[in-house]
């Protein structure tokens, strides 16, 4: 069923709560839902999920204060004007946001420590990702950006993300430019690569002993029943 009007009738049947201001949480998806209507009245919600709709205007939300995360992927947003000052992570991807300057706008959002323009797991950007520089431009424009398009990038973890991203980076590079060639043969200590040949490995020895996971039963007799019953 689509909605193409946010109405206290349609908040709160997929609520259940009668008074709007006891919301909390709102899950609105994929509802053809293209004017916001009277979400403005649930004043204390702190996690609202409006994706794969038709929203253009985000006005009605600027009462939501204590709105935390907000995820706007799949609409029509042209300009994601959002004064929702507390907002944490922020999710605009598959949107028409076609150029840096209609990002200004975000930048009262001070305590914003994630946001995504582009997902690459349901093909989602915007018009502004073909221009290179917008990753850092955004970093410079949010002092306090943690995650950016799903990757960390300052905090526990960025380093990893970014090793993975230079090993990504270089196998597509080693396998686009065919500069990699392979001799298979029969005995794989023989191996021989571009480089030269491979080193001899040693014979792996186990990480634990024989037996070290077989379920030992024990003389308590609580153990010893408990161990039946589980048998």
């Amino acid at each position: 069923t689509e909605f193409a009007k946010i109405t206290p009738v349609l908040l709160k049947s997929r609520t259940g709560e009668f008074d709007l201001e006891s919301v909390l949480f709102l899950k609105l998806r994929s509802l053809g839902i293209c004017d916001l209507g009277c979400i403005g009245e649930c004043t204390n919600l702190e996690r609202l999920d409006l994706s794969g709709n038709n929203i253009t205007n985000l006005a009605p939300l600027s009462s939501l204060r204590r709105l935390l995360v907000l995820n706007l992927s799949a609409n029509r947003i042209t300009k994601p004007i959002c004064s929702c000052d507390s907002i944490q992570t922020l999710n605009v991807a598959g949107n028409l946001i076609s150029s840096i300057e209609n990002l200004y706008c975000l930048k009262s959002l001070r305590k914003l420590e994630s946001i995504r323009l582009k997902d690459n797991t349901y093909d989602y950007s915007n018009p502004v990702c073909k221009n290179s520089s917008y990753r850092n431009i955004l970093l410079e424009m949010f002092p306090n950006i943690k995650v950016l398009d799903g990757e960390r990038v300052v905090g526990r973890g960025s380093d990893l993300y970014q090793l993975c991203k230079d090993i990504d980076d270089i196998i597509k590079g080693i396998f686009s430019n065919g500069n990699i060639t392979v001799k298979y043969c029969s005995s794989p200590s023989a191996g021989i690569y571009r480089n030269g040949p491979l080193p001899e490995l040693p014979d792996c020895k186990p990480w634990i002993e024989d037996g070290f996971l077989d379920i030992k039963t024990s003389s308590n007799t609580i153990i010893e029943e408990a161990y039946k019953q589980f048998s």
